[in-house]
């Protein structure tokens, strides 16, 4: 269970910073393939903000998860 829960604390982090570099600080670089994809025009700004906001979003859920399991666990 240990390892359980040291996992989700560092995918909950990984996602959280991921996450807030790319929606907050605008490092769509971190997106694969995002700006050859930008420059054909097949994707745009708005698409690298949901991915970004997707990515914070599961890493805020998987650190409280986490917190979780380690305080009632």
């Amino acid at each position: 269970m240990l390892v359980v829960k040291i996992i989700t604390i560092i995918l909950g982090l990984a996602f959280l910073l991921f996450g807030y570099f790319i929606y907050f600080q605008k490092k769509y670089n971190l997106i694969n393939g995002f700006s050859e994809d930008y420059k054909t025009g097949r994707k745009d700004e708005k698409y690298a903000k949901r991915v970004g906001l997707i990515e914070l979003m599961l890493g805020i859920v998987l650190l409280t998860i986490g917190v979780i399991l380690i305080v009632f666990v």
